[in-house]
């Protein structure tokens, strides 16, 4: 009766080993992202504060819209923070 080969080490199967650094970020945060964040916040908050200290007049001529403008400030760096990590 023949004989079945006997398996070496060569011949063993592959175990697949997950990488080390699984789970760590793969880079830092740009170093432009947390002070434009942060500018963009201050700038839209003073903005609408701006505008309701000088009863609509500054910081430009298009009345109850300065609010919208602040807005888009904040909102603006809130989609920047998405990209935090």
């Amino acid at each position: 009766m023949p004989e079945s080969k006997k398996r070496t080490k060569k011949n063993k199967p592959q175990v697949y080993k997950a990488p080390r650094n699984l789970g760590k970020p793969e880079s830092e945060n740009p170093k432009w992202l947390v002070p434009t964040i942060v500018a963009l916040l201050v700038i839209g908050l003073g903005w609408i504060v701006v505008h309701y200290i000088t009863a609509g007049q500054y910081p430009l001529p298009i009345y109850n819209w300065n609010v919208g403008v602040g807005f888009v400030f904040m909102a603006a760096a809130m989609g920047l923070l998405t990209r935090w990590k």
